[in-house]
């Protein structure tokens, strides 16, 4: 079997609107394709032995073992490389389900997919599931353990910490969209002007002044004594000598930490002893040269967190520890221990394992114990200096054990340090009394408390502290997205976007857009190329300066990666036309369209599909979205239309030279199509679709018909503005027409357009694009033959496996097809065809450059037409 391709899915795609996580696998099984499961011997008992987990897996049997009979009777080896990549997951901790297995046009080459929670695991999983399915097919030993340890390990470096991720499910529930910044912790919800972010648990609101306050733990200390706020007495020292004197002061026990540690790292507790002392400086010296040292508090380990300055959880954390039965060593009572289901690796369960570390030998090495040591029957020992969930701690919940004064004392603290989210360790035999009665004492303030301890404790109630962030974040009535308006189709979506994000600016919004020459904010280009994709979203739903985001989707990026958004306002489908086909399991118009109506998938349920009444494709679609639907059309007495009209439902139509808009009978004129210039004083009619579907997207976000129509006049095409659609440049005795038209339905645009351009000669220059099917190539030539009088054929940039000569010649079949006796030649290089086309140009040629390099072709005429007024004005 040959893996060809692995490509993760990351939005809304082809597969799943809602399961926007899936890895898709294109795997060619080569000769397993005539071998079913039922046709390998011992395969079914191979796979049970291995993976006996697989019996949960229903299939579409339906009921626990449902696979395993579907191995029994027979199946297909891509089938069960989706259930191994689904099983090996979940084992690691990584609880996946959906999958699908469909065979493409290739004999033999399936198309695997499956979700994922971490996407370097999800790529790693489909990889191995293919090796694990090869050793049960041969026979062959595979170790399952060290696969699942792998994933484990990877699962652990790339996905967020458990307060991150809490925060972000929490967001996720509220339909608020996220977005990773980098590959740390650090996370975007929300988009553009609306967004938020935050890293851990502290956001872009944390106070920077504060966070310094609590890392500096002298200065938090004297804050908190000066606002009568019990801490325990010490000082700050950095040698021996500070280290004597102020022991001789407060006396033992002791506590030595570092100035600038943090979870607990280089700190000492309940020190007794001067040699303890020394060798407790010398390890907080490890992380900071300034230490503090204070008298110890007995008593427990408190954690209070405080969001946005009320208290909303307490826990109490209890290092790690075993207690002894009389008979176990520690090494085999850790060992117990962590067997604890509750205890997995990293932060992948409730607990943590207990590691042996430098702290645990030397905590054992004070008790006098060894790893062989069998502990008294009852006796606790130990194992950590400090209660971190993260080095194998418990916790207990005792929010509503907390006395009012000691949360009102919290609430306090919060605001003297400034922290918003702020994590408070006290030590103290309980915090059902007051402080001052408890001796107890605030030890720190942390400004990024870790949420797990109060999400999942050991003991107790848990609490969703990530809900009181994201209110915080985003109070009652205030927005976390803006609003998008994708756009998608075969032809036709560069020009609509630029329309409607036209129209947007012109209402006062600051609009970015993304269109398959570039991604704008307003109407400077900020990245120049084909920007169609999910990347190019982002890039524009990250920005905090855009308030309104215009999306042109195309099918590449949504079959590579899906889109780049989860939900969008509106939804705009141009036309399905023949375009790419043959290409990444794409055949015919219906796989394309199922490509395309992603986007309308996408819509939310009270938004808007806007979609073109004159497209077969489009219209076979209309009943089956689950948003409000709404048509245009370039005939008011399209079926369709009336159809809608009939129901009273809203439509916009090109009728008695008018762009209007209908509810029902109702008509609402937004102008003369021949008043916009995009239309070409109405000439171009292809464009007068664009502006059909631009009108409505606008009309439907809540534009005003005044507003649409002022746009629509100022909108003035342009090399700068549209570059490449419908580009006319005027020369003293000849024109020039720069197009990207690049498939059949754009050749006949062109040529409907021509039709209502008088010239004494059409010159076209036209190439065939290598990944085009052969009738569409033929029919490009066939088009061109019927609207030129003569052609310069050129080689297109991409060729894309064929050969020049392959290419033209299909061209050439094609315009002798045409019915005409056409002339043409061949010139490879574009630009050396534009400027023998220039040259041989007479008065009253019309020269059209149907071109895939536009920048190119447009800087040549615009230098020739700089040239002409030179000599102009020479003369």
């Amino acid at each position: 079997m040959k893996i060809e391709k692995i490509q993760a899915l990351r939005g809304p795609n082809i597969w799943s609107i809602r399961r926007k996580k899936l890895i898709q696998m294109r795997l060619d099984l080569e000769e397993m394709e005539n071998f079913p499961t039922n046709k390998i011997d011992g395969f079914r008992e191979r796979i049970e032995k291995l993976i006996p987990s697989l019996f949960s897996h229903r299939c579409s049997e339906g009921v626990e073992g449902g696979f395993f009979h579907r191995i029994e009777t027979g199946t297909w080896m891509g089938h069960v490389i989706e259930h191994i990549a689904l099983e090996i997951q979940t084992l690691a901790g990584m609880d996946v389900g959906f999958g699908r297995t469909r065979e493409t046009k290739t004999p033999g080459v399936y198309n695997v997919v499956f979700n994922y929670i971490e996407e370097n695991a999800g790529i790693y999983a489909a990889e191995e599931s293919v090796k694990i399915a090869e050793a049960l097919i041969t026979g062959e030993e595979y170790d399952l353990n060290a696969c699942i340890k792998k994933l484990k390990e990877i699962r652990e470096r790339v996905r967020l910490g458990p307060s991150t991720g809490s925060i972000v499910e929490e967001a996720v529930s509220r339909r608020i969209p996220w977005i990773r910044l980098g590959t740390n912790s650090l996370v975007q919800l929300g988009y553009g002007v609306n967004q938020q972010r935050f890293q851990a648990t502290i956001t872009g609101n944390t106070s920077s002044i504060a966070v310094d306050i609590a890392c500096n733990k002298e200065l938090t200390k004297k804050m908190l004594h000066d606002a009568a706020i019990p801490v325990p007495i010490g000082d700050l020292i950095v040698d021996e000598e500070g280290l004597g004197s102020v022991i001789r002061k407060i006396g033992y026990p002791v506590v030595i930490k570092p100035l600038d540690g943090n979870h607990g790292k280089g700190s000492s507790i309940n020190v007794n002893d001067w040699e303890s002392a020394k060798i407790g400086l010398e390890h907080a010296q490890k992380y900071s040269r300034k230490v503090i040292v204070e008298k110890y508090i007995t008593g427990y380990d408190f954690r209070v967190l405080v969001i946005n300055n009320k208290m909303v959880a307490a826990a109490r954390r209890v290092p790690a520890h075993v207690v002894g039965d009389g008979e176990l060593n520690l090494q085999q009572l850790i060992d117990k221990e962590n067997k604890d289901p509750r205890r997995g690796y990293g932060h992948e369960n409730v607990l943590t394992e207990i590691l042996i570390d430098k702290d645990t030998t030397e905590l054992l090495e004070k008790l006098q114990y060894t790893l062989e040591t069998v502990p008294q029957k009852g006796e606790v020992v130990y194992l950590k200096s400090t209660a971190n969930l993260s080095t194998g701690g418990t916790s207990i919940d005792v929010t509503d054990m907390v006395h009012p004064e000691n949360i009102t004392m919290a609430e306090r603290i919060s605001k003297i340090i400034g922290l918003d989210v702020c994590g408070i360790d006290i030590m103290a035999e309980n915090l059902t009394q007051p402080l001052k009665e408890s001796g107890g004492a605030i030890i720190e303030v942390n400004a990024a408390p870790g949420f797990r301890m109060h999400l999942a404790p050991s003991e107790g109630l848990p609490r969703n502290v990530a809900a009181p962030v994201v209110d915080m974040l985003y109070p009652q009535g205030k927005p976390f997205t803006i609003p998008i308006i994708a756009v998608t189709g075969t032809n036709g979506k560069t020009t609509t976007t630029r329309l409607i994000s036209h129209i947007v600016k012109s209402n006062g919004y600051r609009v970015g857009f993304t269109t398959s020459d570039g991604i704008y904010i307003q109407n400077t280009m900020l990245t120049k190329g084909d920007t169609t994709g999910p990347l190019s979203a982002e890039f524009i739903l990250k920005d905090p300066t855009v308030e309104f985001a215009v999306l042109e989707t195309a099918r590449g990026g949504i079959l590579r990666s899906g889109l780049g958004f989860s939900q969008c306002d509106i939804g705009v489908l141009t036309n399905i036309k023949e375009d790419h086909l043959g290409m990444n399991d794409i055949h015919n118009l219906k796989d394309l369209t199922r490509v395309k109506r992603v986007v309308l998938d996408s819509v939310k349920k009270n938004g808007w599909s806007v979609m073109n009444a004159d497209d077969e494709y489009s219209m076979r679609i209309v009943n089956d979205l689950h948003s409000n639907v709404a048509i245009f059309s370039m005939d008011e007495n399209n079926p369709h239309i009336k159809k809608f009209a009939k129901e009273g439902k809203i439509t916009c139509v090109y009728e008695e030279g008018f762009v209007t808009i209908k509810k029902g009978d109702w008509k609402i004129r937004i102008g003369k199509a021949k008043d916009f210039p995009i239309t070409m004083e109405g000439k171009a009619k292809f464009m007068i679709e664009n502006v059909l579907a631009a009108s409505l997207a606008s009309y439907l976000y809540g534009f005003g018909i005044e507003d649409i129509s002022n746009s629509l006049r100022t909108f003035i095409p342009s090399a700068q503005l549209t570059p490449g659609r419908l580009n006319v440049f005027k020369f003293k005795s000849f024109k020039v027409l720069i197009d990207f038209a690049h498939n059949p339905a754009g050749y006949e645009a062109i040529e409907d357009y021509l039709k209502n351009v008088e010239a004494t000669k059409k010159i076209g220059i036209i190439s065939g694009v290598g990944d085009r099917r052969d009738n569409d190539i033929k029919e490009c030539g066939k088009i061109a033959g019927r609207m030129f009088d003569h052609i310069i054929i050129r080689n297109e940039k991409h060729l894309r496996g064929r050969t020049e000569e392959e290419i033209n010649g299909l061209i050439i079949e094609g315009m002798q097809s045409s019915g005409r006796d056409v002339s043409y030649e061949i010139i490879p290089k574009e630009i050396e065809a534009l400027k023998h086309a220039m040259g041989m140009a007479e008065e009253g040629t019309f020269i059209t450059a149907l071109s895939d390099v536009i920048s190119n072709a447009i800087d040549l005429v615009q230098e020739y037409q700089a040239r002409e007024l030179l000599e102009d004005d020479k003369i």
